[in-house]
């Protein structure tokens, strides 16, 4: 299945949110990660379930501590 993650084409074999965070960022549930999928966000406790389909376009946002 391919989908657009952060404005590149991403091939994934899983549907779900966490493989794909453990593909792109080598954890499947990362501290101060935020999801987006088609422009809703999605709450943590989902991201186990099958929820990606071929072409989605998922946003991960990453927390930045600055001061």
């Amino acid at each position: 299945m391919t989908i657009t993650c952060n404005g590149e084409s991403v091939r994934i074999a899983a549907r779900t949110i966490a493989a794909l965070l453990q593909q792109r960022l080598g954890a499947a549930q990362p501290d101060g990660v935020a999801v987006a999928v088609n422009g809703e966000v999605v709450p943590r406790s989902v991201w186990s379930a099958p929820l990606l389909c071929d072409g989605d376009v998922v946003d991960v946002v990453t927390a930045v501590q600055g001061g």
